[in-house]
């Protein structure tokens, strides 16, 4: 967007790391990186270009709840990324760890590290991850670190206190990662991939595979075309399989056995896990009445015999971790590599902070990623996005951009955490969206990329081609309405749950497969997609209704006082939001909304009376 920017890391080399499992998308987090891609990010181009198994899934339902999700190489993305960011022109990336947020007056103006090296911005963004005070349990052994093999960022933490933001305490886990000669693949079932692949980047001509081949596992031109000898199982539609296996009634015995030695049970974890991603210890204990737990092996590149264990994280000893894993089908000689671990941090309360994601208490001060208190690399690129875009708006001295819940799973995600808070990792699904059918992930684009256009970020060349897109969707769904064969109007043919796009007659050749899914979905689905639209007409009245920054809301004397308190402590922008806080009642808003217009009122007859004093002294004067 054209400004200066500075990258500062505490390991250069770790840049696009992905510390749990190198996989982008599944349920909502897929319409999240489509989104992100639609905007101009970078997610969905380096999911393509380091895939190696790409599925869409949920495709026995409505293509409001179809996600994409890849398996990706894990330093292959980290690589592309990195390689991404050196090469931007107006970033520069510098190792350092930040330890100090340089302040005054309730303004931050820049960042100071552990090497005491100053570092002056106009506007900052803190996206910490899991580093602030990061520590990682292994059974009853406690070691500091933002992940294995890195260290926890120790000073900033304190630092944030004192700008004003209050912190709080969460934690999250990894499985253990095994070899890959030692697991018994036989036992297991094969997973492969969907073919044809589906694509997470809409701007496919900026694939550099394209001309060689239309599945998107580009790692092969990295090692030449061909995989490194004995470093992967046999390839299925030109993709890695994934493998499916199951827990026995030995892994829940063994964990109940050793309950006591998990730091999750034992008391020595205070922060809380994520709901929906549960350690298994959670699962054992939880569902009880479950015989076996379902699993995933997922391979984590071509260069390397590492397998993930999707569904097993554990803070389990190591000793235990070992025993456990020789329960698991296919796993009864099984090696670790690398054992799980929980991983416990500091958050801020994300009600800190304001839609655009500046905090409240500091201005210029930008918080994005699980430093608000959400899981998962799709959340925190929507995030980082969000704060990257409205840090330089304000630079620039623009206005905001703040997505609505009815433009993107994006805009869900933020106005949730800034309105309902989070006391636990927060991960997105389609269920949180009340919109869902508008925004799905096919139609990112049609969404978002003009906005993103208009904005800086979607290059030109990739706007046309979204201009193309959108007139070609227009035009064809125009001629349905207007044509007919054999006296049926062709939009009523295609309207029929049969019926498919290419079955039809007088059907166009031209047009590509994105286009008449569009086509499709707008007919087929027309009048629930209007039925939606509706709702969001009639909800646009209250996002519209504005709450001046400065209303004083423990002025309203007729309002509950949980509502006043949150009020007072959220500030909502809109009616809208307002209402959607936690504990606000329909009656909190309709008292809100009465005496929000008697103070618009009086603070217009005061302009009004200071406006006519002073033509008054001018007309004496």
């Amino acid at each position: 967007m054209g400004c200066q920017t500075l990258l500062l890391t505490i390991n250069a080399d770790a840049i696009g790391q992905m510390s749990c499992n190198p996989a982008i998308g599944g349920l909502a987090k897929g319409h999240l990186a489509r989104e992100i891609d639609a905007l101009g990010g970078e997610m969905g181009k380096a999911t393509d270009m380091t895939g190696l198994q790409f599925r869409m899934l949920n495709k026995k339902k409505g293509p409001a709840v179809w996600a994409p999700r890849a398996q990706c190489d894990k330093k292959a993305y980290q690589f592309r990324m990195k390689w991404v960011c050196e090469s931007e022109q107006n970033l520069d990336v510098k190792q350092g760890q930040s330890a100090k947020i340089l302040h005054k007056h309730g303004l931050a103006f820049g960042i100071e590290t552990t090497l005491e090296v100053q570092f002056i911005g106009t506007t900052i963004i803190i996206t910490t991850g899991t580093f602030l005070r990061g520590l990682m349990h292994i059974g009853a052994n406690q070691q500091s670190g933002g992940r294995s093999g890195d260290a926890a960022a120790m000073s900033l933490s304190g630092s944030l206190k004192d700008v004003g933001i209050e912190l709080g305490r969460l934690k999250t886990g990894t499985p253990p990662r095994l070899l890959r000669r030692s697991i018994d693949f036989s036992k297991m079932e094969t997973q492969g991939g969907d073919e044809p692949a589906p694509y997470f980047t809409f701007w496919k001509t900026d694939l550099f595979h394209m001309e060689q081949s239309h599945v998107p596992a580009p790692v092969m031109n990295l090692s030449g075309g061909k995989y490194p000898p004995g470093s992967i199982v046999d390839r299925i539609n030109g993709q890695l399989p994934c493998h499916v296996t199951f827990t026995t009634q030995r892994t829940a015995e063994l964990i109940r056995a050793n309950l006591h030695k998990s730091p999750m049970y034992s008391g020595m974890i205070e922060g809380i896990g994520p709901r929906y991603c549960p350690s298994i210890e959670d699962k054992i204990v939880k569902f009880a009445e479950k015989d076996r737990h379902q699993l995933f092996l997922e391979p984590e590149g071509i260069g390397t015999d590492e397998f993930y264990v999707n569904g097993f994280s554990t803070s389990l000893p190591f000793d235990v971790q070992v025993d456990l894993v020789r329960t698991i089908i296919g796993c009864e000689n099984a090696e670790i590599l690398r054992p799980a671990y929980a991983v416990e941090y500091d958050f801020a309360f994300p009600t800190q902070l304001y839609p655009t994601l500046e905090t409240k208490v500091c201005a210029n001060l930008f918080l994005a990623g699980q430093i608000n208190g959400t899981s998962g690399y799709e959340e925190a690129a929507s995030q980082g996005l969000m704060a990257g875009i409205n840090a330089a708006r304000k630079v620039k001295n623009l206005a905001p951009i703040v997505l609505r819940r009815n433009q993107a799973y994006i805009g869900v995600l933020i106005d949730d955490l800034v309105t309902k808070g989070t006391v636990e990792p927060y991960r997105m699904f389609t269920s949180r969206a009340e919109y869902r059918l508008l925004l799905r992930q096919d139609n990112a684009d049609l969404r978002l990329s003009q906005l993103g256009f208009e904005i800086g970020l979607l290059p030109s060349r990739n706007h046309i081609l979204f201009q193309a897109k959108e007139l070609a969707i227009k035009s064809e769904i125009v001629r349905l309405h207007s044509s007919y064969y054999e006296g049926s109007l062709l939009a009523k043919i295609l309207s029929r749950p049969e019926v498919n796009y290419s079955q039809m007659p007088e059907c166009l050749d031209s047009l590509s497969d994105e286009v008449v899914q569009q086509v499709e979905i707008a007919i087929k689905y027309a009048g629930y997609v209007q039925r939606q639209e509706v709702d969001v007409a009639r909800a646009k009245n209250l996002e519209d209704k504005n709450i001046p920054a400065t209303f004083d809301f423990t002025s309203v004397p007729s309002l509950r006082l949980e509502a006043r308190q949150k009020f007072a402590k959220i500030r909502p922008a809109t009616i809208g939001q307002a209402a959607r806080i936690s504990g606000v009642s329909p009656a909190d808003i309709s008292i809100l909304m009465v005496w929000l217009k008697r103070w618009v009122s009086a603070k217009s007859e005061v302009e009004a009376a200071s406006h006519d004093s002073c033509k008054a002294d001018i007309v004496d004067y």
